[in-house]
C-alpha cells in the first residue's frame, strides 16, 4: 500500500502502529498528477512556488515472517484532501509537512494519535504551483531531466 489516508491512518490496522511509532520524512522536489478526461490526461508537475525541496509525511514498516527470507522493508506516503491550489487537478495530495513540523513529526516520544493527526491538519504546506509536462512521464522506460520542463 503506497498511500495512507490522513483521515484514517490512526485506525487502519496496516498503519496504526507505524503511525504511532515509525514516522518518517520522504524528501521530494515535486510530484505528478494527471489532469483531464480519460484518454486525454495531461501530466502536471506540482511544486512549491519557491521550487525548493520539501518532505511528505510518511510511515515505515518492517514485515518479518520469521522465515529464512529477509524481512521486507516498506514505507508509505500519507495523503490528505487537496489544497485549493491543485483541487482542479486531483482531489487528494501527499501531506507536505512544513519544515518547522519535521522535528515534531519525527519525535518518537510523541505517540498520541490526536497530537499526530493535528500535525497532519495544521502543519502542512498548501501553497503549490503546477504546470503541464511531457506525456513521456507516463512510461517507466523514459527517465530524463526533461520531465520537469514545462511544455
Amino acid at each position: 500500500m503506497i498511500n495512507a489516508r490522513a483521515e484514517t491512518v490512526a485506525e487502519k490496522p496496516a498503519f496504526k502502529n507505524a503511525f504511532l511509532k515509525r514516522r518518517c520524512l520522504i524528501p521530494a522536489d515535486g510530484f505528478y498528477e494527471w489532469k483531464g478526461a480519460k484518454g486525454q490526461k495531461q501530466p502536471m508537475l506540482i511544486i512549491l512556488p519557491d521550487k525548493k525541496p520539501f518532505a511528505f509525511a510518511g510511515l515505515w514498516e518492517i514485515w518479518d515472517k520469521n522465515d529464512p527470507e529477509p524481512p521486507y522493508r516498506s514505507c508509505t506516503i500519507i495523503t490528505t484532501e487537496a489544497s485549493e491550489a491543485i483541487r482542479d487537478i486531483h482531489h487528494r495530495m501527499p501531506a507536505i509537512l512544513k519544515p518547522e513540523a519535521y522535528e515534531n513529526w519525527l519525535d518518537p516520544t510523541k505517540q498520541d494519535a490526536t497530537v499526530l493527526k493535528n500535525i497532519l491538519k495544521e502543519e502542512l504546506l498548501t501553497q503549490l504551483i503546477s504546470y503541464p509536462v511531457s506525456k513521456r512521464v507516463n512510461s517507466t522506460r523514459n527517465n530524463d531531466p526533461s520531465f520537469i520542463d514545462p511544455i
